[in-house]
């Protein structure tokens, strides 16, 4: 009996060893969850994108919308990282929900005004309207590859 007692308390040692370790990782991952699944090939950083979307912190305040502005373009790759990462796990058309840990955002130093305070985690909400592949070797006049 005593033996199986210890073996109990072994499994659930491992098991919350194993909870907390991924808590770990959660907090230094971007983490994408597909609402509606898009088509074609994921977003590189080149890419340009046309996206409506909803900023919040963790307490549901919406800090940036681009409700009643109609889609947003902006290019993947000059954009904090945790949302260049983000967007390399999205396709034309999705729909997406974003947790970018702070240190993927803005870490200690938000922009001045805005009302994202210092080492804030950002959840968003995407959709992905339009896909410009290469945009950003475009912009800068290169030849396209």
């Amino acid at each position: 009996m005593k033996l199986w007692l210890a073996f109990l308390i072994i499994i659930a040692a491992g098991i919350g060893l194993a909870w907390l370790g991924a808590q770990s990782v959660r907090d230094r991952t971007v983490q994408v969850q597909t609402i509606e699944a898009g088509s074609g090939p994921f977003i590189a950083p080149e890419d340009g994108v046309m996206i409506d979307y909803e900023g919040r912190l963790e307490n549901g305040t919406v800090f940036d919308s681009s409700a009643g502005k109609g889609p947003v373009p902006l290019l993947a790759g000059q954009v904090i990282p945790g949302f260049t990462q983000a967007l390399a796990k999205m396709q034309k058309g999705g729909r997406y929900r974003a947790h970018i840990p702070a240190r993927l955002g803005y870490g200690a130093s938000p922009p001045a005004g805005a009302p994202i305070p210092p080492n804030a985690d950002l959840d968003f909400d995407i959709h992905i309207v339009q896909v410009v592949p290469n945009a950003a070797l475009m912009q800068q006049g290169a030849p396209q590859q």
